[in-house]
């Protein structure tokens, strides 16, 4: 695939996961909605830290939180486009995962520029799992997840391209 094709799935991931929020966002705090009985709800729910509700900005408390994480996400999409910069132009599931983590994390950057804390409204049921429910999340999150999931794919499927070819 083409670079402009790679930026279209990028744009397209990060206009689905705003439209998402903004729908979620757009009714009142603290509604929930079952979509799939008690098994998937759409609950709304806001996050002013990290993954999980982590708060890693306590590290440098002089930063505001939006600026602290600002720079999170302009380091790790810098880094993410110097790794796909450099993968196999044949490699299309690790350079898919690095797209989808980088609108990921531009999508809830852009909560953070918007409203100051991320959007979160996704809130699923595992019964009998770790926890009582699993933390509430958003397709930008999703999108992070699948495109680590790519990655690892992605790394595995060459590795075994490479060990055939020896």
């Amino acid at each position: 695939m083409k670079t402009p094709i790679y930026i279209a799935i990028a744009a397209g991931a990060l206009l689905l996961d705003q439209a998402t929020k903004l729908w979620a966002d757009s009714h009142t705090l603290g509604w929930s909605m079952p979509v799939i009985g008690d098994l998937l709800r759409f609950t709304l729910v806001y996050n002013e830290g990290a993954a999980f509700s982590m708060n890693p900005q306590s590290l440098a408390p002089w930063l505001s939180p939006t600026l602290f994480f600002g720079i999170l996400t302009a380091i790790a999409c810098i880094g993410a486009i110097y790794f796909f910069r450099e993968l196999h132009k044949q490699d299309y599931l690790s350079r898919l995962g690095i797209v989808l983590i980088i609108a990921g994390a531009l999508g809830n950057f852009c909560d953070r520029l918007r409203i100051g804390k991320v959007v979160d409204f996704i809130d699923v049921d595992f019964p009998d799992f770790i926890f009582q429910r699993w933390p509430t999340f958003n397709l930008a999150d999703s999108w992070v997840t699948i495109g680590i999931c790519l990655l690892f794919i992605g790394s595995y499927w060459a590795k075994k391209q490479v060990s055939a070819k020896s």
